[in-house]
């Protein structure tokens, strides 16, 4: 009998020690921000909280599920019948979209683990205009200084624009200026006086007929701003197209009778001297009917330059003269390229290999 009274009597001091424990009752839990704009930064709620308890209520600690929320939080002790707050701010920066986040509170109330809820969707902020006119030509803005025309047909023409902006707060005059010698370009511009924050643009026109040069082509042009002619290359622009022979309307008799090139796709100059202009002669050999014609022979790469023979008859050779200029060159290996364009109409650019050894 004295076993149960005692059993008893703890039961009640244990009932009655729980009844002095402090109490977390929260006004609400969870807050809905709704639509939020990304462009507006930073939203808080606050959610306040009363101890409903018999002794001081003390949070230990508040921690988000995520780093873009950020609880601040009453650190005093609580007194039975005070009020405390927990604000929880969210950073929408970056995050767009639907959002949902848990603020979880520990503190030594009867219940020690409380959570709180946030959510609402951000609307994601309008991304600012990209200036697209980042390069400098005067006082000008344009795009870029560089213009591809692509393929053009010899004998044919192609136009292509280039846009420039006036960036600056004043008025300015704008023209071209080009080189006499590249008289098969012919330009102009839609804007000679462009505005403060005006969009203009340089037009320009190949015309292949008068020019001599097949493949790759590259002539420049030099912006006039205020009249102030400036050949440099802040002031360049450079246009490029590849021109090409149009064989579409050659005669079955013409294609039967048409010349073949024949040349080696691989020279192996073997050791050359340093600090030398070394030249090589190599073969090229015509297996077709009419005279094989050299519209052109260059070489690609640093220090090498080639030129080719008079048209070539019907199973005869002529010869492509490689030149290499060693002055410049560190000894060692090297692989440059010579590109011979003839009227083969079947294989009118011709690729050759050219390796060499600088000692």
């Amino acid at each position: 009998m004295k076993k149960i009274f005692s059993t008893l009597c703890m039961a009640l001091v244990a009932v009655a020690m729980m009844g002095q424990d402090p109490v977390i009752t929260f006004v609400k839990t969870e807050h809905d921000f709704g639509k939020i704009n990304e462009a507006d930064g930073r939203v808080s709620t606050v959610f306040e909280f009363k101890n409903e308890g018999m002794s001081p209520l003390i949070l230990s600690n508040v921690r988000a599920s995520c780093g873009c929320t950020t609880p601040t939080w009453t650190k005093e002790p609580i007194e039975p019948g005070q009020t405390g707050s927990i604000t929880v701010t969210y950073n929408p920066n970056g995050r767009p979209g639907r959002f949902q986040k848990t603020v979880t509170i520990t503190s030594n109330a009867t219940e020690p683990t409380k959570r709180v809820y946030i959510k609402g969707e951000v609307i994601p902020k309008k991304a600012k205009p990209v200036n697209k006119y980042t390069v400098l030509v005067g006082e000008l803005s344009m795009k870029t200084k560089t213009l591809d025309l692509g393929t053009i047909k010899k004998g044919e023409s192609k136009t292509g624009e280039l846009e420039y902006a006036n960036l600056s707060q004043k008025e300015h005059s704008v023209a071209l200026a080009t080189s006499p010698a590249d008289n098969f370009l012919i330009n102009q511009v839609t804007l000679p006086t462009v505005k403060a924050n005006e969009i203009g643009k340089f037009i320009f026109s190949m015309d292949t007929k008068p020019a001599k040069l097949y493949g790759p082509v590259e002539v420049h042009a030099y912006v006039v701003v205020d009249d102030k002619k400036n050949i440099s290359d802040p002031y360049e622009l450079t246009i490029r197209a590849n021109v090409v022979e149009d064989f579409s309307n050659l005669s079955v008799e013409e294609k039967q009778e048409a010349p073949i090139i024949e040349v080696e796709q691989y020279i192996n100059l073997g050791n050359i001297s340093a600090g030398k202009v070394h030249k090589e002669l190599f073969p090229i050999k015509n297996v077709g009917v009419n005279p094989l014609e050299i519209r052109r022979v260059y070489g690609v790469g640093e220090h090498i330059s080639a030129k080719a023979s008079k048209p070539i008859k019907s199973g005869k050779k002529g010869n492509v003269t490689v030149e290499i200029n060693c002055k410049e060159m560190q000894p060692g290996a090297y692989s440059r390229e010579v590109v011979i364009i003839t009227n083969d109409y079947q294989n009118p650019i011709k690729r050759v290999k050219v390796d060499f050894f600088v000692e």
